[in-house]
């Protein structure tokens, strides 16, 4: 195989208490270039390794996922600084940089934003299914990602 591969895959994401949090949609694998930061690295590594059909449980820790949970991302501001209506707990919104922030808590006119990824901290279980692999494309290469068994797709 080249450096660079497309592989495809079917997934069942878990958290460490067992619940789900992401699966491949039934029967349609999810498809990556390899190398292209597509997907967290700590999966990555050891999908590259496996051969196809071959199935794995893989643990991945946050440092090789999301990261660890950043105290500094986590403020509290005025209930008037965010869009009218109600506000609670799981709300997101697009901050000023552009980030993404998760409503915590709502706390009468304090509101706890939390800027890390919805699964920073956390250890990811897998379990997973290699359902295809082969070398990637001098158009996957120059444009970054996977394309389809039928061409170019955006």
């Amino acid at each position: 195989m080249s450096q660079h591969q497309v592989i495809s895959f079917h997934y069942h994401l878990t958290d460490a208490s067992g619940t789900t949090i992401d699966k491949s949609d039934a029967g349609e694998p999810l498809a990556f270039l390899s190398g292209s930061g597509q997907i967290i690295a700590g999966l990555e590594s050891v999908l590259i390794g496996m051969n196809i059909g071959e199935k794995r449980k893989v643990e991945v820790e946050p440092s090789q996922a999301y990261g660890e949970k950043d105290l500094g991302k986590i403020i509290t501001v005025k209930r008037s600084q965010l869009p009218e209506g109600d506000i609670k707990p799981g709300d997101m919104f697009r901050g000023h940089n552009d980030d993404v922030v998760t409503v915590t808590a709502v706390n009468g006119d304090s509101v706890v934003l939390d800027s890390n990824h919805p699964l920073a901290g956390q250890k990811l279980i897998f379990d997973v299914e290699i359902a295809t692999k082969r070398a990637a494309t001098a158009s996957e290469l120059e444009h970054g990602h996977a394309h389809g068994g039928d061409g170019h797709h955006h």
